[in-house]
């Protein structure tokens, strides 16, 4: 995917456009503890570039389950200083795929039963978040809240 017309056009609006602030959306996330599909290693590409241009946050589905990650790495390493915070939301309603017994490294939170939506709040400086659960029926909840930073010092 690295000579992607898709990691072209990235590659080209990050340069056109930087911002202090980036949130990324797409399909297929690169880090999943999901039993189904779990991670896409093809996606690492794009996470290089968004790690690179100082992105904090990415949206994927695909695994139909919730699951939250500390900001890290495009190699999975724990990065709070300019680390991205990926959100698995693979909840919309089709069916729930089970969580697997053990989750990768720097998972935070994760939820295979409860259909809902995420809620982001974007701040000049940060974001909230907010897993709300679908009708009364949910019972599970996340939220929290993340700083924007810039990209990490050149080596």
């Amino acid at each position: 995917m690295d000579g992607s017309p898709q990691a072209a056009w990235l590659r080209s609006d990050l340069n056109t456009h930087p911002a202090f602030c980036t949130l990324a959306i797409w399909h297929d996330p690169l880090f999943s503890s999901g039993r189904v599909h779990g991670s896409s290693q093809f996606v690492k590409p794009l996470w290089s570039l968004l790690y690179a241009a100082g992105a904090d946050m990415v949206v994927n589905g695909h695994e139909h389950n919730y699951e939250r990650f500390a900001p890290q790495t495009p190699d999975g390493a724990m990065d709070n200083e300019t680390g991205i915070r990926e959100f698995v939301v693979g909840t919309g309603g089709e069916s729930h795929y089970r969580e697997s017994d053990s989750r990768l490294p720097n998972s935070e939170a994760a939820n295979d039963d409860t259909f809902g939506v995420l809620k982001l709040t974007l701040h000049p400086a940060g974001y909230d978040w907010e897993f709300m659960p679908e009708g009364r029926h949910g019972k599970f909840s996340d939220s929290g809240s993340g700083t924007c930073h810039g990209p990490p010092p050149i080596p």
